[in-house]
């Protein structure tokens, strides 16, 4: 199959797209099926877009724009298989490229900016600005994280200077926007951020992955104007966010919630408690779930924003086997009174924001899982290679070089499930069941690689002295929050029933 004939496969839905664009331009022609955009026809138009053959521009509608003229290009362009994404128009006069002046140096800049085909990448293609992130959030958690992690583990408390180093990174707004005081990158930087920081200290990378995923996330997708003012720049720069879903009764389901909300005024007073909440002793800003009317079941549940000088009240802190500098606190609400216009996401809409907000959030514990896990490989295979015994390193034997071996391999196809739905969250897709094939998996892979790390470091990784013992106690946690192993399995199934059955 030649590359027209592959072309003509890729657009069989793109037909209607197609015949706008055409019409956009003026182009006296309308396609009734793929079929008719003959491979000849095909290249002929795409020739005549870039090499200028045919005075497209001039047959633009005189109604446009200029600037909206090279718009329509450059969708032509993109439905062409150009990619739209790496284009630079910057140089191209919209005027004179409207009015069909298509002189030398305007066709040199439209080939040079427009001529490169979208081709597949690998996953471990990341721009120059993630690459960045990667090498400064690594340079950070060395540096600066490291030296404090024993000491914050054996007191279960995150010191506030890492905190403050955080925020300072810019690693607590990472996807919020600069107007709002944030970094303003992408998904793929926050899980890249969330990976790094757990390969020292999974309790960091967690208060990290909560306060942006979850927090951030949530204002930024279903905040009014008002409340991303108020809440994001402080998010961003000086306050830990606070997401409160889990109750006593309702962890796995999590909306048999009992938390209640009734109006009074131009208040809502909330009564009830949170368990397992994450963040919640250093957090000043609260996302709180709650039902407003018990009758119709999930769809009374709304989310609240709470700050803690409203009255929330930590009623115990919990003493965990594993992250243990990471706080997790039971809350209670006694008569919390929270003003209407602290809604978010509308009355009896909080069910929708917890759903898709999780489904994120599995994405940033995979990756924190991933990052825990390549934390243990790094920490014990080069002592491997140290410890020597019957004449030679441990690792060269061949059981545990082996062992080593596969320990890789499923780590970087726990990368690989992670930055893949990670990817497919940013292009736009559906990305439930991958969000849920990685957190499964990679928390599969964080408990097995890092019980192994113990092992091959023999008697010294048994002891807290390495550290590595704390990665498999931390690890135990990724098969529990945000949606237990089980509920990932039932998540994968449900959508390979969908897929293959036929009932």
């Amino acid at each position: 199959m030649d590359e027209s004939h592959a072309l003509i496969v890729q657009i069989d839905e793109l037909v209607a797209s197609l015949n706008l664009l055409l019409d956009n331009l003026e182009i006296p022609l309308q396609l009734e099926s793929p079929q008719d955009l003959t491979p000849g026809l095909l290249l002929a138009i795409l020739e005549a877009t870039l090499k200028s053959r045919l005075p497209i521009p001039n047959r633009v509608r005189q109604s446009q724009s200029s600037q909206a003229k090279v718009e329509t290009i450059k969708i032509f362009l993109g439905v062409l298989g150009m990619d739209v994404l790496e284009m630079d128009l910057s140089n191209i006069d919209p005027q004179r490229l409207a009015e069909g002046d298509w002189d030398e140096p305007n066709r040199a800049r439209l080939l040079s900016s427009s001529a490169r085909v979208a081709a597949p990448t690998s996953l471990n293609a990341f721009t120059e600005e993630e690459v960045m992130l990667r090498e400064a959030v690594r340079r950070f958690a060395k540096e600066e994280v490291e030296p404090k992690v024993r000491e914050m583990d054996e007191n279960e408390m995150m010191d506030p200077s890492v905190i403050q180093g955080l925020f300072d990174q810019g690693l607590m707004g990472i996807e919020t926007s600069s107007e709002h005081g944030g970094s303003e990158a992408s998904f793929t930087s926050a899980v890249i951020a969330i990976e790094e920081l757990a390969r020292i200290d999974p309790s960091v990378s967690v208060l990290c992955d909560v306060h942006n995923t979850l927090v951030n996330t949530i204002f930024r997708k279903y905040g009014t104007e008002e409340q991303k003012n108020k809440f994001l720049p402080l998010l961003a720069e000086s306050k830990v966010g606070s997401f409160c879903l889990s109750e006593p009764a309702s962890g796995s389901d999590a909306f048999a919630l009992q938390t209640r909300a009734v109006k009074d005024g131009n208040d809502w007073v909330i009564n009830g408690s949170k368990m397992w909440i994450t963040n919640s002793y250093e957090a000043e800003i609260f996302l709180i779930f709650a039902n407003v009317d018990p009758s119709k079941g999930y769809k009374g549940i709304t989310c609240f924003v709470a700050t803690k000088d409203m009255g929330v009240q930590i009623a115990k802190k919990e003493q965990k086997l594993g992250i243990r500098a990471s706080s997790t606190c039971t809350l209670s609400f006694d008569d919390l009174r929270i003003p209407e216009e602290n809604i978010i996401g509308g009355l009896g809409k909080g069910y929708k924001v917890a759903i898709e907000i999780l489904n994120e959030g599995r994405i940033g514990i995979a990756a924190q899982m991933l990052g825990l896990a390549q934390g243990a490989f790094d920490k014990a295979v080069p002592y491997t290679y140290e410890r020597k015994q019957f004449g030679q390193p441990v690792g060269t034997f061949q059981g545990m070089a082996h062992q080593i071996a596969e320990a890789a391999i499923q780590i970087e196809a726990a990368r690989l499930l992670t930055y893949n739905a990670a990817r497919l969250k940013e292009e736009g897709h559906i990305f439930t069941k991958e969000a849920a094939m990685a957190k499964y998996y990679a928390s599969v892979v964080a408990q097995k690689v890092s019980g192994s790390a113990i092992e091959w470091a023999g008697g010294v990784g048994f002891t807290r002295e390495t550290g590595i013992e704390k990665f498999w106690r931390d690890s135990k946690i990724g098969a529990i929050y945000e949606g237990t192993s089980n509920i990932q399995l039932n998540t994968i199934a449900k959508f390979i029933q969908k897929e293959y059955s036929s009932t």
